[in-house]
């Protein structure tokens, strides 16, 4: 921008900016009232997400094969919207199983802004693209920028720089896909491969994005590496299956899993973790298929690591 005038009008024009009437009058109301005006607002959320679902089938597919090519999922954002994406980045390995590399987390400020605003931090486009060459980021990756506002520098500059480097782009803002692609966002509009924007509306209280767009925001993050997991085999029936027994409460959830999957009792379930090693996967094929460690370790190389194929003998054929 030339200038804080032109900051202004931009901020002003900006969905997450407006002031929403159904909250006019809320510093009036009872604490009854006030609540229930929040969770009025927070209903429509869902309903604005699953309108984003077309595009959010492009970002899956395109996270997808990035994790196939070797490559990694990489979030950037500022203030609230960074702190998701650290969120979604690291409650990724103990739940799939995961390399921490794999998806991360990159917010303006670094690490401190996780717990303190770090003010200024998210101004300058700079930043956001020095932090994409400290990740060294390539074709293979995946960069998704997180901004409520849309126009925040860090994101913006992180995201250009990573189109520049070759890697896909993915861009989640609770803005109108039009604002996107307007003539003043046509630079960053360019440099995005997918856009996933869940119109939520203003605000209860005037451009606090912590709440409608960072529980929009939160969604979205949860879909597209949920989905992209259970497309990578890291998911059976309904049921985690590619956790790490990192404490008791994991190791004795594995155990829950494979008594659940395969039928059988807390002892066996526990013999036969002991006998794969740890790994629910292979405890599991040992089970269904009858098979011993040796065999459940080539079906499940041949099958991809999804357990429903490697139990009945055959390669994986992709849904996706």
């Amino acid at each position: 921008m030339s200038s804080t005038k032109d900051l202004f009008e931009q901020l002003r024009n900006l969905t997450t900016e407006q002031r929403n009437p159904a909250s006019m009058e809320i510093d009036a109301k009872s604490i009854p009232e006030i609540l229930r005006i929040i969770n009025a607002e927070d209903k429509k959320i869902a309903d604005a997400v699953a309108q984003e679902i077309p595009y959010l089938v492009q970002a899956v597919r395109i996270v997808v094969q990035a994790f196939k090519d070797g490559g990694r999922l990489i979030y950037a954002g500022a203030g609230t919207s960074g702190r998701l994406g650290v969120l979604d980045a690291v409650e990724c390995p103990p739940t799939f199983g995961t390399d921490p590399e794999m998806v991360q987390g990159m917010i303006a400020g670094g690490e401190e802004a996780m717990f303190k605003a770090q003010e200024g931090a998210e101004d300058k486009e700079e930043n956001g693209a020095r932090d994409v060459d400290q990740k060294k980021v390539g074709r293979n990756d995946v960069v998704c920028g997180i901004a409520a506002s849309l126009r925040t520098p860090y994101v913006v500059g992180a995201v250009k720089r990573a189109k520049a480097r070759g890697a896909k782009t993915l861009y989640v803002t609770t803005n109108p896909r039009t604002r996107l692609y307007s003539q003043e966002f046509t630079e960053l509009a360019k440099s995005v491969d997918v856009a996933v924007c869940p119109e939520v509306g203003p605000e209860i209280v005037m451009g606090s994005t912590r709440m409608k767009s960072g529980t929009a925001q939160k969604l979205v993050l949860n879909m597209i590496t949920t989905t992209a997991m259970i497309q990578l085999g890291k998911v059976y029936e309904n049921m985690m299956i590619d956790l790490q027994m990192t404490n008791l409460k994991l190791k004795e959830r594995a155990k829950r899993v494979v008594m659940t999957i395969a039928g059988v009792n807390y002892e066996e379930a526990s013999a036969f973790l002991d006998q794969a090693g740890g790994h629910v996967k292979t405890a599991l094929v040992m089970i269904k298929a009858g098979v011993d460690r040796k065999e459940a370790r080539r079906r499940l190389k041949e099958s991809e690591g999804f357990v429903r194929d490697a139990i009945e003998g055959k390669e994986h054929d992709s849904q996706g």
